[in-house]
C-alpha cells in the first residue's frame, strides 16, 4: 500500500494518517450528543465539513474526488436530503463558467495562446530584472482574461521564469533576482489579476454564487470587475517593495532580450486558428460584460461560445487534446465546495458558528471587527493549502456573521475572504505558491520575510481603497446587513 501510495504522487505518512484521522473526526462529530442550539442537519453538516477539511490539508485523497464525495456525503448523513440540492454546487450558473473558462484554457494551450501572449508581452520590456517584474504585471493582468485559474497562469509562466532565471550566475546579485522574479511572476501578481476579474480566481466564483444564492445578489462579470479594478493599485505598490526587499534595482539580465525574443521567434506569426480563437473568446467577454442588456447569464454565454468552437473544421484539435488539458480535478473541486458551502449555509452551521464567534467582536467598531476577522482567519490558512477549499468554508460562515454583527454582507465577504487570496506566510497556503517553491530559487524563510510585510501592507490598502470603494458603489460594510431578495 505505501509503494502504491508514493506511485500515485501521494506522501504516505501525510494520506494514510490524515485519512484515518478525517473519519474518526467524521463519526466523533456525526454521533456526538446534540450541540446546543445546532439543528441535526447542521451537525452532519459539521462532520462533512470537517472530514473534507483534514482530507484537503493532507492530501489524503485526489481533491477533485472530495468535490463528488462531499455532496455524497451530504445525502447519506442527511444533511441535505434533497440530492439535486446536495449537488446544487455542480448546477449553478457560475460553475458552468468556470467549466467554460477551463475549457477555454484548454484551447488556448493547445494552440499556444497562452505562451504567446506571455512573450509578446516580455518582449516589450528591458533587459533589466526590475523592468522584467513590470512585465509580469502586464502578462498576469492580461492572462487573467483568458487562464481563469491563478495554478493555471502560474503553470503558464512557470518556464518562462526558469529561462529567464537559468541566465543568471550563481552569485548573490543572481540569486537574488531569480528569487524576486519566481515570487513575483508565479505567485504574488497571479494573485492580484485573480481579484481584479471573476474568472481569473475560483474562490472569487464561489462567493458570487452564495451572494446569489444566500442574499439575491447578482455578482456579474462586469459588477465584479467594477468592484475590484482599484485592486489594480496593489501593482505598484508590490513592486516597489519586491524591488526594495530584494535589492534588484540594478540588476541586468544576461542575455535576457535575446532569450525572450528567441523563444518568441520560434512561435512564427499569429496563425488564423489563434486569430479565431482569440475572436470567439473575445465574443464570451462582450456577453460577459453586457449581460444586463440581454439576459443572458455568463455561464450560458460560456458554453454559446464554446458551441462555436466545435463547428465541424473551424477548430484543428481535437477533443483529446482539449480534454487532456481540461483541469477536470479542479472544476469537480470547485463544485463539491460550493455545494459544501450551500450546504453550510442552508443547515444554519454557520449561523451558529457565527453566533459562538459574535460575543468576541460585541460592541467593538465596525473597523476592529473587520481587521480582527481577517488576522484570525489568516491564522487559520496556515494550515490549509487550497484557496478554494478555505473559501468555500469562510464565506458562508461572514455572511452569517455579517447578519449578527449588523454589517453589510457582501462587502464584508469580499474584504475577508479576497484578503485570505494574499496568504504569504508560508509557500503551502496558496497553490500558484508551491509552484513557485518548487523552483528551488527561494527558502521559505526569504518567503516570509517578504510575504509578511506584502501582507501588512495589502491589509491596509483593503482598509483605506477597497472598503471606502465598496460603499462608494452601494456596500458600506459599516451600513447595516441587507439583503436583494
Amino acid at each position: 500500500m505505501i509503494n502504491n501510495a508514493r506511485r500515485s504522487g501521494l506522501n504516505p505518512n501525510a494520506a494514510f494518517i490524515g485519512f484515518i484521522i478525517a473519519w474518526i473526526a467524521f463519526f466523533a462529530i456525526l454521533y456526538a450528543p446534540p450541540l446546543a442550539g445546532l439543528k441535526p442537519e447542521g451537525q452532519k453538516a459539521a462532520a462533512v465539513a470537517v472530514w473534507a477539511v483534514i482530507i484537503w490539508i493532507t492530501e489524503a485523497i485526489p481533491v477533485g474526488i472530495t468535490g463528488l464525495l462531499i455532496p455524497l456525503m451530504l445525502v447519506m448523513t442527511k444533511a441535505e436530503k434533497d440530492i439535486g440540492k446536495a449537488f446544487g454546487g455542480y448546477t449553478q450558473d457560475v460553475t458552468f463558467l468556470v467549466l467554460g473558462s477551463f475549457i477555454f484554457a484548454a484551447i488556448m494551450q493547445c494552440t499556444g495562446m497562452d505562451r504567446r501572449i506571455a512573450m509578446a508581452v516580455l518582449s516589450r520590456v528591458k533587459p533589466q530584472v526590475d523592468q522584467v517584474l513590470k512585465g509580469f504585471m502586464a502578462v498576469n493582468t492580461v492572462l487573467g482574461v483568458f487562464v481563469p485559474a491563478a495554478v493555471s497562469r502560474a503553470a503558464v509562466l512557470l518556464p518562462i521564469v526558469k529561462g529567464v532565471s537559468a541566465l543568471f550566475g550563481d552569485n548573490e546579485k543572481g540569486k537574488r533576482a531569480v528569487a524576486a522574479l519566481a515570487i513575483s511572476g508565479i505567485c504574488y501578481f497571479p494573485m492580484v489579476a485573480g481579484i481584479l476579474l471573476l474568472t481569473a480566481h475560483l474562490p472569487n466564483v464561489i462567493m458570487a454564487g452564495l451572494f446569489d444564492k444566500q442574499l439575491g445578489y447578482q455578482m456579474s462579470y462586469a459588477r465584479w470587475f467594477w468592484l475590484h479594478w482599484p485592486i489594480v493599485g496593489l501593482y505598484p505598490i508590490m513592486f516597489i517593495m519586491l524591488r526594495k526587499l530584494f535589492d534588484v534595482k540594478d540588476i541586468s539580465i544576461p542575455g535576457g532580450v535575446d532569450f525572450i525574443k528567441e523563444e518568441k521567434t520560434k512561435m512564427g506569426k499569429t496563425s488564423l486558428v489563434e486569430w479565431f480563437v482569440i475572436a470567439v473568446f473575445g465574443l464570451a467577454v462582450i456577453m460577459w460584460i453586457t449581460e444586463p442588456y440581454h439576459g443572458i447569464k455568463t455561464g450560458m454565454a460560456t458554453l454559446i461560445a464554446l458551441g462555436i468552437f466545435f463547428i465541424p473544421g473551424l477548430l484543428p484539435v481535437s477533443w483529446q487534446a482539449v480534454q487532456s488539458k481540461t483541469i477536470w480535478g479542479t472544476f469537480l473541486l470547485l463544485a463539491g465546495a460550493m455545494s459544501m458551502a450551500n450546504a453550510i449555509s442552508s443547515t444554519g452551521l454557520a449561523k451558529w458558528l457565527a453566533d459562538i464567534a459574535h460575543p468576541l467582536f460585541i460592541g467593538q467598531p465596525f473597523l476592529v471587527v473587520v481587521v480582527g476577522v481577517i488576522l484570525v482567519t489568516a491564522v487559520i490558512r496556515i494550515f490549509m493549502l487550497s484557496n478554494v477549499a478555505a473559501v468555500s468554508m469562510l464565506a458562508p460562515i461572514m455572511l452569517s456573521l455579517a447578519k449578527v454583527l449588523n454589517l453589510n454582507p457582501v462587502a464584508f465577504t469580499l474584504l475577508v475572504c479576497n484578503f485570505d487570496t494574499f496568504s504569504f506566510i508560508i509557500p503551502t497556503q496558496v497553490t500558484a505558491c508551491v509552484i513557485a517553491y518548487g523552483t528551488n530559487t527561494f527558502n521559505t524563510s526569504t518567503y516570509a520575510r517578504v510575504g509578511i510585510p506584502i501582507m501588512l501592507v495589502t491589509l491596509i490598502y483593503f482598509m483605506v481603497i477597497m472598503m471606502p470603494w465598496y460603499a462608494f458603489n452601494g456596500l458600506p460594510v459599516w451600513g447595516g446587513y441587507v439583503t436583494w431578495k
